[in-house]
């Protein structure tokens, strides 16, 4: 994928560039943020923004801080979910988890750094003048209610509340919207809006989204019962010995597999109101379903 390439080298040339004087005040911190953020990753988050923005007739590189601002949201929750109070990981992506680097204290610290730096990068100067002040706001409006209580922050506090009791799979998935699809779907969402695309188009990357989020989290917990913990990069079983219901144990393995087929037929459907190329977006969803890691 020549596409993704270019993407992913844009991407992570400008995060690495966002870090830039981070380490003016600690050294330590910002050697904390960079060690998740420049960890690497599909980047699926920042890589859909920046072409939904293209399918709707926009500039990619116009989108480009924005998608730095999802990328960053994504790595401050990984650092969080990691620690001890959270999931208690002790390995992410196969390198030791941030907390388990440099303490718990400072991790803590870099997924802040990092959550807050989002928005200083969606809303500078320089971001305002490449998108324009109304599509910025609108955008960062869009990564905010993702990112806290009414998605993503809110979606964890009930996987929280849920650990050790049976939940019936529509709570699972309405979790689910929140904790993993919400992010995904503002992704979706930031790059019509950046890209000027209009509301057919917006629904449509919705449906994506919608569809491509939740596949990921079935295959997420496919894995975690499929999976080789060398490949993964973290250990497996993690789901079952902290008592998660996941689609694995509410639906069986074949058909949560069949789910994510499902799904990834939907997300693939919903592209069909695009008149551009969609055949990159396409391939993404089956790549996503096909994962092993």
């Amino acid at each position: 994928m020549n596409r993704q390439k270019q993407y992913l080298g844009q991407i992570n040339a400008a995060l690495e560039q966002s870090l830039s004087g981070c380490g003016e005040r600690n050294r330590e911190l910002s050697e904390a943020m960079r060690y998740s953020l420049l960890a690497g990753g599909k980047r699926v988050r920042p890589v859909l923004l920046l072409e939904f923005c293209r399918l709707c007739g926009g500039e990619p590189e116009t989108a480009l801080p924005f998608a730095c601002a999802v990328e960053m949201v994504h790595a401050y929750s990984l650092i969080h979910d990691d620690l001890p109070c959270m999931d208690n990981d002790d390995l992410r992506r196969g390198k030791p988890s941030n907390h388990k680097v440099f303490g718990e204290a400072m991790a803590l610290l870099a997924g802040d750094a990092l959550l807050t730096l989002a928005f200083e990068t969606a809303l500078s100067p320089r971001s305002i003048r490449l998108a324009g002040a109304e599509k910025a706001a609108l955008a960062a409006g869009e990564l905010a209610r993702a990112a806290g209580a009414r998605g993503m922050v809110g979606g964890q506090a009930v996987d929280l509340a849920s650990q050790g009791k049976r939940i019936s799979l529509a709570e699972l998935r309405k979790m689910d919207e929140g904790k993993t699809g919400a992010l995904i779907l503002a992704a979706g969402r930031m790059g019509c809006i950046l890209g000027g695309g209009s509301e057919k188009m917006t629904k449509a990357a919705e449906k994506y989204a919608e569809a491509v989020g939740l596949a990921f989290q079935i295959v997420d917990d496919i894995l975690d019962v499929t999976g080789d913990s060398a490949v993964l990069g973290k250990k497996t079983g993690a789901d079952s010995l902290n008592g998660k219901c996941t689609y694995v144990s509410l639906m069986g393995l074949e058909q949560a597999s069949a789910e994510v087929e499902k799904l990834t037929e939907e997300a693939v459907r919903a592209l069909s109101q695009f008149d551009g190329d969609t055949e990159y977006l396409c391939s993404l969803a089956k790549e996503l379903a096909a994962r092993k890691k």
